[in-house]
């Protein structure tokens, strides 16, 4: 089921609240009624809100619904329960809640991951899937980068100490504009990240709702994706379902993103019977952030490539 929660801003009209196994997974949904629906997943570590370039450049065409993923904006935040197969559940939950069919799929990143798995859970739900560098791995190849762990040990422990608290907003802004993975941001898609990614606390100051902890567990679990070691030689490996997947799919890739994502991008193009391969040039892995008109005009090609 669904509830309807108070309107929101950063390109969205109203939100509502899908129950999970996890509590509530918050929907931010830009309307226009009549139209075709299309549902968009963030990545890793931001929330529903950093769609706000795509969601503008889109509005009136697309009746839009985005998501914040567990642990991310307004959505709940289990103590543990960030796998990769958590957070397909949670897109399942929302796709039955909000009865979509033959609707169009747009993620990033890991929340790229979320929409494929859930297509081939639900086959009838998307007419087509445009996934920007989706973090996948081919259950017939484990380990094959095992030597990506000791940098991966590296990033997780450095996630695991990453300052979480601010004085305000604005001392966020501050830190954050230019600086690594922000480099390039519009400012008004960082700002939505700030204001919704970051909680009020009693003393005036903010936190990040996406807390270090929550992080670090959902990277360890993408990180063991990259290295080929997530649920090796299990049967029934949670990616084995891509190859069910018979919807249009582009899987799009940027030039400066490291190579593991144009690893990943194969593999994907590998398990998935249709799919079109699309390049950012210019771009790195942030591309929806740094450059949404160009993300939305590829996401409205793509839509109506078959006329």
């Amino acid at each position: 089921g669904r509830a309807m929660l108070a309107p929101v801003r950063w390109g969205f009209d109203e939100q509502l609240a899908v129950g999970t196994d996890a509590g509530q997974v918050v929907v931010h949904r830009r309307v226009a009624a009549g139209r075709p629906s299309m549902l968009l997943l963030h990545g890793t570590g931001f929330c529903a809100s950093t769609w706000v370039g795509v969601a503008d450049a889109l509005a009136g065409e697309f009746d839009l619904y985005a998501i914040d993923r567990r642990g991310h904006g307004a959505s709940s935040a289990p103590a543990d329960a960030y796998d990769i197969t958590d957070f397909a559940r949670d897109a399942v939950c929302v796709v039955d809640a909000l009865e979509l069919n033959d609707a169009y799929a747009v993620g990033h990143s890991a929340g790229a991951t979320d929409l494929l798995l859930c297509a081939a859970d639900r086959p009838d739900a998307f007419r087509r899937l445009f996934v920007i560098e989706p973090t996948a791995m081919d259950p017939a190849e484990p380990g094959v980068r095992a030597d990506m762990a000791p940098w991966h040990a590296e990033a997780l422990d450095a996630f695991a100490r990453r300052r979480s608290r601010f004085a305000s907003r604005r001392e966020v802004i501050e830190r954050y504009t230019g600086r690594g993975a922000f480099t390039g941001w519009l400012p008004e898609v960082l700002q939505a990240y700030v204001d919704d990614g970051f909680a009020d606390a009693d003393d005036g100051s903010v936190v990040l709702r996406c807390d270090p902890a929550s992080e670090t567990a959902m990277l360890r679990h993408i990180f063991a994706v990259m290295e080929g070691a997530y649920r090796a030689g299990e049967p029934d490996h949670p990616f084995d379902v891509l190859r069910r997947i018979h919807r249009p799919t582009l899987v799009a890739t940027t030039e400066h993103s490291w190579p593991i994502y144009d690893a990943m991008a194969d593999v994907v193009q590998r398990l998935v019977p249709n799919t079109t391969a699309g390049r950012y040039d210019g771009h790195g892995h942030s591309v929806v952030h740094v450059d949404p008109q160009c993300v939305a005009e590829d996401v409205r090609r793509f839509w109506f490539a078959d006329g």
